[in-house]
């Protein structure tokens, strides 16, 4: 079943909330990465840079959101405009994986050092944070060409290394991660964020902790959207020095 998000301000906006929420987290940096949303079976939203005045994804807003096609014709971005070079990461991600709403591509350090390191996340920690327990549980599938993905044919490739998981890897470069909503992949990508962060932070002390054992995973319950997204998401928004 596809996921369809109806094209308006409200998710404009959302995108945008989602752009500046990554920056806070120290996900993305600068001008590079960025948060799509689907809007019909062949279009999406997506961040675009300014041509003139671009002020990177910590000052993202609306004015910043435009739609394009999943072939990638623009279908209202402005000439101040454009839309980043790794579109084919969204386009083609929202067009083979349908339980997708939302896509986002970008640049933890976490990732990077995760990646080159070749270090395997492990479910080592429980209630610190569960959802990230459950990714580590499932593994983090790796990408492993540190490139620019450019085009469909190098986005499918990504996409198989991804398989059905809805993270992925990508060695010397940063994530991937869809989502139905914007703010579930964000919560996502958050999580995977700290998932390598410790994962990185344990190599660097040498510790190898063993994983979880299967009597105290059974106690860790799965809380729900409604907490694990819903309510961080709006606890990750009012940390926002300018919450919109």
């Amino acid at each position: 079943m596809t996921t369809i998000l109806n094209d308006g301000p409200e998710l404009r906006q959302t995108v945008a909330t989602a752009c500046r929420v990554l920056e806070a987290r120290g996900l993305v940096e600068g001008i590079l990465g960025h948060v799509s949303a689907r809007v019909s079976e062949a279009d999406l939203i997506i961040r675009c840079r300014g041509t003139e005045g671009e002020r990177g994804l910590r000052h993202s807003a609306a004015s910043d959101i435009w739609r394009v096609s999943l072939d990638g014709a623009k279908i209202d971005v402005p000439d101040s405009h454009s839309p980043p070079k790794e579109l084919p990461i969204h386009s083609e991600a929202l067009r083979h994986r349908p339980e997708f709403g939302a896509v986002i591509h970008a640049h933890p350090p976490s990732a990077l050092l995760t990646g080159l390191a070749g270090l395997r996340p492990r479910p080592v920690f429980g209630a610190f944070n569960i959802p990230a327990m459950r990714m580590a549980l499932r593994g983090v599938p790796v990408f492993d060409r540190p490139i620019l993905i450019t085009r469909a044919e190098l986005a499918l490739e990504m996409l198989e290394a991804m398989g059905d998981s809805d993270v992925c890897l990508l060695r010397g470069h940063g994530i991937t991660v869809g989502a139905p909503t914007v703010e579930q992949a964000t919560v996502v990508a958050v999580n995977l964020h700290t998932l390598l962060e410790v994962t990185v932070q344990l190599a660097m002390l040498n510790a190898e902790p063993p994983d979880l054992s299967p009597e105290d995973i059974a106690e860790l319950p799965d809380l729900g959207s409604a907490f694990n997204d819903q309510l961080v998401w709006q606890a990750l928004v009012a940390e926002l020095e300018d919450p919109v």
